[in-house]
């Protein structure tokens, strides 16, 4: 009988593409091994773009082009050509990777995955930014070997911004009620359980935007981070069409994204067999 559970281990514990850091990888040797302390390097060489002047920078155009870079070793590239102190010292917010929830999950992950912990990066809505709204966001899963489960771990928040939003539960084991998953609100929406606008960012949101986060979430777990504003394939733009095209699909895979261990391999053999979930060549690393 398979073990479900260990094969997703397997199979987390292995880098990405975008995670695999490839030529770099010797950079992530002498990193800490503890969640805590590693949580805090990859706050220290990142700086959120909408945080930015609250730690009193504010990036211009040609700064804000590094939240393009899709994949580890161009972060890392980028990383050591503002600062080339090792990883584990903290940069000056200037010199700090500009990028998103996104992209201090990816790196999180990729670290963890270097170690052999099995990570993976999710995409969702975090309910701890603003009341009663579902605020689209990032974080990282990890398998807690001590705990035997997965474990959320946010790690974008700092003590200001955890200060800022009043944040009053552990950010590196986040509850399951304060981040949803794209496709534990997809199930939300259909069911009538919550508004569908209380779900996005900024002026965007509603059925299509939910949509766009379950896919997203999907393919996470199949190793491919998209970026935030990536759009192609099953990405509907539209409300009417989230919820007119291919909806059994949709809800099918929500179930997959929430199923945990037991429909790992389901989920991994829908990636493979449907041909509009794979990056399309122009978003290829």
């Amino acid at each position: 009988m398979i073990d479900s559970t260990l094969t997703a281990q397997r199979y987390y514990a292995a880098p990405g593409i975008m995670t695999d850091p490839g030529d770099a990888a010797a950079h992530f040797d002498s990193l800490p091994t503890d969640i805590s302390t590693l949580v805090r390097v990859v706050r220290g060489l990142m700086l959120h773009v909408f945080w930015a002047e609250r730690y009193g920078y504010k990036p211009d155009e040609a700064r804000q082009r590094e939240l393009q870079l899709r994949t580890v070793p161009g972060k890392l590239q980028r990383i050591f050509e503002l600062d080339d102190h090792p990883l584990t010292v903290a940069r000056p917010v200037e010199r700090r990777l500009i990028g998103n929830c996104r992209d201090f999950t990816v790196l999180l992950c990729a670290m963890l995955q270097h170690q052999g912990v099995p990570a993976r990066a999710r995409c969702g809505f975090g309910a701890y930014f603003m009341p009663d709204h579902y605020e689209d966001h990032w974080v990282c899963e990890y398998w807690n070997a001590d705990q035997g489960r997965w474990m959320l771990v946010d790690a974008q928040l700092d003590a200001l911004q955890e200060d800022v939003l009043h944040v009053g539960f552990d950010t590196l084991d986040v509850p399951r009620d304060q981040f949803i998953t794209g496709g534990k609100a997809w199930q939300m929406a259909r069911r009538g359980e919550a508004d569908p606008h209380a779900f996005g960012i900024f002026d965007m949101h509603g059925m299509a935007f939910i949509r766009g986060d379950l896919v997203r979430d999907f393919l996470a777990l199949n190793k491919i981070e998209i970026l935030p504003w990536d759009d192609w394939g099953l990405i509907a733009h539209s409300d009417d069409e989230a919820i007119s095209q291919d909806v059994t699909l949709m809800d099918h895979m929500a179930e997959l994204t929430l199923g945990g261990d037991e429909t790992f391999d389901v989920l991994r053999a829908l990636y493979e067999d449907d041909a509009r979930l794979h990056p399309a060549p122009r978003w290829q690393p």
